[in-house]
């Protein structure tokens, strides 16, 4: 049987590989779907439009309110979501905090019977729970990241994620607007730079996750190119039926 030399010191090539990705996807992943979703609702949502054979001016109006209201209202319902969840977590918070007021040796039980259900020996699980007691804010801490599974030092911010939000998705819904602005008369190159938008969008997102970018970049291409291919033959009905 092998036995692991725990005083061996650590391997360097271990040391220098042993990273991981942030799961979480830290700034990244918010940013990238919230383009990714302005580029998929304003594209189809020109298409739609053009299909129901407007005008350029048409078009490019539609482009522009379509980015405007997707904006807004994503920045509003981000910020809501957020500060409603932060004010409930710190409703939570308070009520552990007084609860480690007014009955502070039963939260240290509570704890200690915590990390005895994780394996530590009982003596054990008692002296390092009367330790992190000793400091109360240490301990709400503590209790908050046992309990309720959050950081009461690192808290989500309501305007970040809504100024962040707003300017992902505006981003996102410029691109099929962008041709036009630049003097395009035709919808193709507003197509053609969405597409390219979305494959980029879908290859960057594979930073966060197992696929790799190009399978990623693909699925993105082909999920958005039907969204705008469906409304564009919708736009063609719709249009044909009310003219």
């Amino acid at each position: 049987m092998a036995i692991i030399d725990i005083e061996a010191p650590l391997h360097e090539a271990h040391r220098d590989n042993h990273t991981h990705r942030d799961v979480n996807g830290g700034w990244l992943r918010p940013a990238v779907f919230g383009a990714m979703d302005g580029l998929v609702s304003n594209l189809a949502l020109m298409t739609g439009v053009a299909g129901g054979a407007v005008g350029q001016h048409t078009i490019v109006l539609t482009g522009l309110a379509g980015l405007a209201a997707g904006a807004f209202s994503m920045a509003a319902g981000e910020y809501t979501s957020v500060a409603s969840q932060r004010e409930l977590v710190e409703a939570e918070l308070d009520v552990e905090r007084r609860e480690l007021r007014k009955h502070p040796q039963d939260e240290e039980a509570e704890l200690a019977a915590l990390y005895e259900g994780r394996g530590v020996e009982p003596e054990l699980a008692r002296e390092v729970a009367r330790q992190l007691s000793k400091d109360p804010e240490q301990a709400l801490e503590i209790h908050a990241r046992e309990e309720l599974g959050i950081d009461p030092g690192d808290l989500p911010s309501p305007i970040v994620a809504a100024v962040s939000s707003f300017g992902s998705f505006a981003l996102g819904a410029l691109l099929p607007v962008l041709p036009y602005l630049l003097g395009a008369t035709a919808l193709w190159p507003a197509v053609l730079l969405a597409l390219f938008g979305l494959f980029a969008c879908g290859a960057v997102v594979a930073r966060v996750t197992a696929r790799s970018w190009w399978y990623s970049g693909l699925r993105q291409l082909a999920l958005g190119g039907a969204a705008a291919g469906v409304t564009y033959a919708l736009g063609i009905l719709i249009g044909t039926a009310v003219g």
